[in-house]
C-alpha cells in the first residue's frame, strides 16, 4: 500500500511531557519522524498527526496535549532517519543528532532551530485508529523560517526531495 500513497513529506514532531521514565519522574523532550500528517481546516487552522500507539512520543503527546510539527530540509536526512529509527525513551535525540532545541512561543514544547518551518499545535481531539492514535490539533503559531528543499519519504531508508 505504501507504494500507492508515497512519497509523503517527512516531518519531525517534537513533544515534551513530565513523565515517569525508568522509575524517575521528570520532563522529557523527544523527536519523532512522521510521514502521516495533514492540514484539516483553515478557520480555525487545524492539523493532524498519526502516531503509533507504542511510540514514546504518543505517551508524551497524550500527557501534555501539545506538539510542534517541524518541516525539515533534505539536508537533514541523516537526522530524520535517526529520529525515525530510535526511541527517545532511552536517549536524548537532540544530543544524539546535534539538532538545536528552541523553545516554542505558544505551547510548552520545543521546536527545532534547523527546521525550514514549524507549527505549534494544541490537541483538541484524540482518536484511536487501529495501531495508531490520530491527534487533531489547533495550530496556535507557525512560521516559515527559510526556503529549501523538503524531505519526502519514498520507502524504507529512501527519500526524494522537491525543487525548492
Amino acid at each position: 500500500m505504501l507504494n500507492i500513497v508515497n512519497p509523503r513529506q517527512t516531518v519531525l514532531v517534537t513533544c515534551r511531557a513530565d513523565v515517569k521514565n525508568f522509575g524517575k519522574q521528570g520532563v522529557k523532550d523527544n523527536i519523532i519522524a512522521i510521514d502521516w500528517h495533514t492540514p484539516l481546516a483553515f478557520n480555525p487552522m487545524m492539523y493532524a498527526i498519526s502516531v503509533g500507539k507504542e511510540r514514546f512520543s504518543c505517551e508524551l503527546i497524550k500527557a501534555s496535549g501539545v506538539f510542534v510539527v517541524n518541516f525539515m530540509s533534505n539536508a537533514n536526512e541523516k537526522e530524520v532517519l535517526f529520529c525515525g529509527r530510535n526511541t527517545g525513551r532511552h536517549i536524548d535525540k537532540f544530543e544524539a543528532t546535534e539538532l538545536t532545541r528552541d523553545e516554542a512561543d505558544k505551547v510548552d514544547c520545543c521546536k527545532i532551530n534547523e527546521a525550514l518551518a514549524y507549527m505549534e499545535c494544541e490537541v483538541t481531539e484524540t482518536i484511536e485508529t487501529g495501531d495508531h492514535v490520530l491527534f487533531i490539533a489547533n495550530v496556535l503559531g507557525s512560521e516559515v523560517r527559510k526556503s529549501g528543499k523538503r524531505l519526502y519519504h519514498t520507502n524504507g531508508n529512501e527519500f526524494t526531495t522537491t525543487l525548492e
